[in-house]
């Protein structure tokens, strides 16, 4: 759980991060381009020198890897930065945290576990608060583009913990990670074009909500703190708490990015915008303490998964 809950607040700086790299020049794609590279080409240097052994990859899990590098990687970070660019950061966090309610309906639906009645309450209760983060009653007064971004990143969110759940002990974690930035990096090359990216910009200081910070500073923080160590933490405390639950601490990435966007970017939420986060948060901390009761039921239900 102390794992869990440091993995979260690491992530929340990714937003915040990422716009002072945007107010310097950088588009989107290009800043999600430079901190996959950058932080894939950090661990893997890391690991040739002090673990070499975890960059096997059986060619069995080639699937494996590739879907991971996809989706759980430059699927969620990609969608998610360019979702704060239409976004407050913490409502499009609270878009990309409706994933463990996506993680109720997998297991049930698709792994075909018997859940708890809990659950799917709990998932009414999160769709409930998204509909009050939006103001739905005005109109969806949010950009509609953004919330779909939003959403599309928490399905891809979904994924990277269901995915890091699943994995067996042929496969080291940290070279899934290694490989999982590097493979995201090669993805988004047609779409981040690394080569038009204004690198004098990393040179420069940005301006936001009154904060100044090097960019270069930000950048490193971003690739550092709030992507090499929160995947590291993030993957090895679901693997010790399972994707249910791993999830639903994840969900105070919410709660940090919104913090750390007041701090740094003066991004305030509106009454409506808290409430409904608190909701969000709500149910989809009872939906995923539901999803933890199958363990316990007999092997013969266990078998279904």
């Amino acid at each position: 759980m102390a794992i869990a809950f440091v993995s979260a607040w690491c992530f929340a700086f990714s937003g915040p991060m990422a716009k002072f790299l945007g107010e310097a020049g950088l588009a989107p794609l290009e800043s999600v381009w430079a901190r996959m590279a950058g932080a894939g080409l950090l661990l893997l240097a890391v690991l040739v020198v002090v673990k070499p052994r975890a960059l096997r990859i059986p060619r069995s899990r080639l699937p494996f890897f590739g879907a991971y590098a996809v989706m759980a990687v430059a699927g969620v970070q990609a969608l998610y930065f360019v979702a704060i660019t239409r976004l407050p950061v913490g409502i499009a966090l609270l878009l990309e945290f409706m994933a463990p309610v996506m993680v109720v309906l997998w297991v049930r639906f698709v792994r075909k576990v018997r859940l708890p009645r809990a659950a799917f309450v709990g998932a009414v209760v999160a769709v409930a608060g998204l509909a009050i983060v939006v103001e739905a009653w005005q109109g969806l007064r949010i950009d509609l583009l953004g919330l779909l971004l939003g959403l599309a990143a928490g399905a891809c969110c979904a994924g990277y913990f269901l995915m890091s759940d699943s994995f067996g002990d042929d496969v080291d974690p940290l070279g899934l990670i290694a490989w999982g930035m590097i493979g995201a990096a090669v993805v988004l090359l047609p779409f981040s074009q690394p080569w038009n990216i204004p690198w004098e910009a990393f040179t420069t200081e940005a301006t936001l909500g009154g904060h100044t910070l090097p960019v270069l500073g930000a950048y490193l923080w971003m690739v550092v703190v709030a992507t090499v160590v929160a995947y590291i933490l993030g993957v090895n405390a679901v693997r010790r708490l399972s994707a249910a639950v791993g999830a639903t601490v994840a969900s105070l990435e919410v709660i940090g990015g919104a913090v750390v966007a007041w701090a740094l970017l003066g991004e305030a939420l509106g009454l409506f915008q808290i409430i409904g986060g608190l909701i969000v948060i709500s149910g989809a901390l009872l939906a995923q303490t539901a999803t933890a009761k199958p363990v316990a039921e007999p092997a013969r239900e266990l078998s279904r998964i």
